[in-house]
């Protein structure tokens, strides 16, 4: 017997809105899970004596976040 498998799954197309507000979440996201791991890093190195690599990881961090105000601030943009 043989079986076919087809795809029932109905793709809806997204609004450029839509995608647009995806997109700035998703990036938002994005940005705090690497400024996270910056941190992490930056802590790692001063542990192991790099203080120098860790004060550059954590600019890293806040410059991200800072990144991240100006993504926030287009999210809260009305869409005309």
């Amino acid at each position: 017997m043989n079986h076919h498998h087809h795809d029932h799954e109905i793709k809806s197309e997204l609004t450029f809105d839509e995608k647009l507000e995806k997109l700035l979440s998703h990036w938002i996201k994005h940005n705090e899970d690497h400024a996270e791991t910056y941190r992490e890093w930056m802590a790692k190195a001063e542990d192991n004596g790099l203080a120098n690599i860790g004060k550059i990881l954590l600019e890293a961090a806040d410059l991200t976040l800072q990144i991240n105000s100006k993504l926030k601030e287009a999210l809260k943009q009305p869409i005309v």
